[in-house]
């Protein structure tokens, strides 16, 4: 397994007889990462990489665990992250305390490594499952790229982010040209192996970090340029119309082209209160119909 692959697990503990006890005996299956201090521990959680697992002391110093756990929780970032405790205090009413505050686990001291190591293998494998699962649902099961929901999702984080800097933002909407008559005379294999293959296309033509392509639904795409101005959004379209074109994917059926090409629509504002996600798509869809009618294989801001 490769260091990327590697799961990682954070340790919170201001003793560091058992800071060693537990780094050197996980550390033969996952990275360590330490923390004795609940601040320390926070920012370590919100940085990137951020742990899979928290191994983390009630009674520290400063702040203690519970505190940090419930702050954990709060944040979108570490929300997700399992926390299991490990303490001395070792009454019912604290253990379901900390089980209150979203701790998957607790574990009171003294501990037997053992117990603890199988523990974390099991959070650590419903990690693993669990994140899996949540990449899948965001994902397209046919192209690979992300589908409309985690299209629609990024859409209003980052419509409000503009919004916030008052910077401008980009949409585009693109349809495969004469897809029906493709899918009806070369069969819905090749279809879809076209589908496959412009979906790489439009990826591989973005540029940027920030630029985001998505399976909007059948032969549809839809692209996102955060803080992108018009110029800079016509250049995109026009290298993802050129990608297409270059895969040269034959379509003797289209009236556009002789191979599969793709209609365009754009659009570009500074989002504000005046206006909405809805009808930012709303405008780009309304550009990409008039492509349609101007005779399609173009694009229309």
């Amino acid at each position: 397994m490769t260091d990327e692959q590697q799961q990682q697990v954070l340790i919170v503990d201001d003793n560091p007889l058992n800071i060693q006890v537990l780094a050197e005996g996980l550390s033969r299956e996952y990275r360590i990462k330490i923390a004795t201090r609940g601040e320390k521990a926070l920012e370590i959680a919100e940085t990137a990489p951020r742990p899979d697992l928290i191994l983390l002391d009630v009674m520290m110093p400063e702040m203690d665990g519970y505190t940090v756990c419930r702050k954990l929780k709060e944040e979108d970032r570490t929300k997700d992250i399992p926390v299991i405790f490990i303490t001395a205090k070792d009454h019912l009413e604290d253990e379901l305390y900390g089980l209150s505050l979203g701790a998957v686990d607790y574990i009171t001291k003294p501990f037997q490594f053992p117990i603890v190591e199988a523990r974390v293998r099991t959070h650590m494998n419903l990690k693993r499952k669990n994140d899996l699962l949540e990449k899948l649902a965001l994902l397209d099961g046919l192209t690979e790229i992300p589908n409309r929901h985690s299209f629609e999702t990024l859409l209003q984080k980052e419509w409000r982010r503009c919004m916030r800097s008052e910077k401008e933002f980009s949409c585009l909407m693109i349809d495969i040209d004469y897809f029906k008559p493709y899918n009806d005379h070369y069969g819905h294999g090749a279809g879809d192996d076209c589908l496959r293959q412009i979906a790489k296309a439009l990826k591989d033509a973005l540029r940027r970090p920030g630029d985001f392509v998505a399976r909007y639904g059948g032969e549809e795409f839809a692209v996102l340029l955060p803080e992108t101005n018009c110029e800079g959004a016509a250049t995109t379209a026009g290298e993802i119309r050129a990608a297409v074109k270059r895969l040269g994917v034959k379509h003797e059926f289209s009236e556009a082209a002789d191979t599969v090409s793709v209609s365009i629509g754009g659009v570009c504002i500074v989002p504000g209160e005046d206006r909405s996600p809805r009808s930012f798509i709303d405008m780009a869809d309304q550009m990409l119909y008039k492509a349609k009618l101007a005779g399609r294989d173009r694009i229309m801001f």
